[in-house]
This record gives structure tokens, sequence and C-alpha cells, in this order.
């Protein structure tokens, strides 16, 4: 099957950002963009640094194998919601297999992406899984000293009731937020930092822009979650590290504030969720 052509490269942003969530290895199999290239292109329009996230253990050595060759990456891992959920059997060994994963390189930052799925798991025992595997990932991330990413889908209330029966980690990222102002405010309340995906680029996604407007800048990141929900103008075409640009200029103008000055605190942001990319963290 021929795929489309990818969207042009945007005008490059005044200063360096980092896309806080990203899929490495899916934006290739789905646009045929090498990983190297991808980072590449990012980086010519600003995209300097990129935070590669795994969701299941395959996917997770990848992230880790890239994030150990390439400066401009580090790496999540993570058991997805609904992988866990399909784990009738072995999903104990899975978790065990990830927590020696997480603990085999430094370039490992983050324990994610994981939390709730509600959409796509709709079943009980499915439901109890997740929750299982959630909980794990949490105790991970507080053992290792690492980020949480959090995966939650039509699952705001219970995501939270996890998160504080269980105790959050000092850093917790909501991965794609997706909730409304009020949603936000409980989230920021906790001290979590609110990650923006090209959605909020989206016409009918008021609500999601009303959570962006009350977001502290210093509690704010971008993402692309590529290959997945691309943003205006390209909606509905493959994603790609490279296209991030398009949102930060978005919520620049959403928020009246300087894109070189966001772009800063964007960057600041992500090192304080991640820690540093090396030399130029």
């Amino acid at each position: 099957m021929t795929r489309p052509p990818l969207p042009p490269l945007p005008t490059p942003l005044p200063a360096g950002v980092t896309d806080a969530h990203t899929h490495v290895a899916s934006t290739h199999h789905h646009s045929g963009l090498a990983p190297t290239d991808a980072l590449a292109m990012a980086a010519s329009v600003g995209v300097t640094r990129v935070v590669d996230v795994g969701t299941d253990l395959a996917s997770s050595a990848e992230a880790i194998t890239l994030a150990e060759t390439h400066p401009g990456v580090v790496a999540c891992v993570a058991l997805h919601p609904n992988d866990a959920a399909r784990l009738a059997t072995g999903l104990d060994e899975a978790l065990a297999d990830l927590a020696t994963l997480a603990a085999s390189s430094g370039r490992v930052r983050g324990i994610g992406e994981t939390g709730l799925d509600h959409y796509r798991t709709t079943d009980a025992a499915g439901h109890a899984r997740q929750r299982h595997s959630f909980a794990a990932h949490i105790d991970l991330a507080k053992r290792l000293g690492l980020a949480l990413v959090i995966h939650d889908r039509d699952a705001h209330d219970d995501i939270l009731a996890v998160l504080d029966a269980e105790g959050a980690p000092e850093r917790v990222m909501m991965h794609c937020f997706s909730g409304d102002a009020g949603f936000a405010r409980r989230c920021l309340d906790r001290g979590f930092w609110l990650s923006f995906p090209g959605t909020v680029t989206f016409k009918p996604n008021e609500p999601l822009r009303e959570a962006l407007d009350l977001t502290p800048s210093d509690r704010l990141l971008v993402e692309t979650d590529a290959p997945y929900l691309t943003p205006v103008p390209f909606r509905g075409r493959a994603n790609a590290s490279y296209l991030l640009p398009h949102t930060v200029e978005f919520v620049a103008q959403r928020r009246g504030v300087d894109l070189t000055e966001l772009c800063g605190a964007l960057a600041a942001n992500a090192t304080a969720v991640f820690g540093s990319w090396g030399s130029d963290g």
C-alpha cells in the first residue's frame, strides 16, 4: 500500500523545545520515516529533544536502544494499560521483566505510559488488570526515582483515585491531557505536569483549550504522541516530532505569550520532569 506523502517541514522554532511524548518506532511503521531521519527532521525545526515511549517490553527495549545511541533522546518504559488488560496470564512476570528493563540504563527517565483506559478496555477483569499494572508502575517509578507518565482515557476519576491511594511519585506527567478545566485544576493541585498534544488545535476541543489556559507556565508540556493526533493543518495524516512546532505556535497564540519565551519554558519543564539529556540538558 502506498503511504500518503508526509506533511512539509514547518517554520523552525526560534529556540529548542522537547517533544515530551512520542513513539519513534511506531512513527517509522506508520510513515516509513526512519528513526534517524525523524530525529534529524525534528532537530532542523527546533525540536531538539524527544521522549521516546515504550508500550510493551519490545518497544520499551527499542526506546532504550535509541536513547543510548542518540543524545537527543531519553526513554520511558511501560506496559500500556490495554496491553496489561489483555494479559490474562503472565502479567506479574511481564511486570517483573519491565522492572529489570527500567533499571538497565540511565537513559530511562520515566515509567509509562501507564494508567487506565476505559475506552478500549470495557470488561471488569480487564479493568482489574489495568489497576494492578498501574499500581505496580507507580511503585516502580517511586523505587527508581523516575517520572510517572500517565495514560488516561475516559478514566479521570479512577486515575486520581489510584494515584491518591498508592501515593504519587514526585514527578507525574499527564500525557495527552484530555480533560477540561475542572480536571486540570485537580491534577495541578496535586503538582502534576500537563502535556498537550495536537488535539488542542482541533476546533471542537474548547474545553481542552480552557484547561490549557489555566495551566501555569511551569507545569506545561507539549507532545506529538506521534504517529497519532497530528495537529491542524495536517489532522488525519501521519504525525512525527518535526510537526510539533504547529502545536507550539498554537499554544503561544492561545496564551498570548512570546514564542521564544514559551520555547524556553517548555524546554525547562521537560528537564524538570525527565532530567538532563546530556550536554544540552
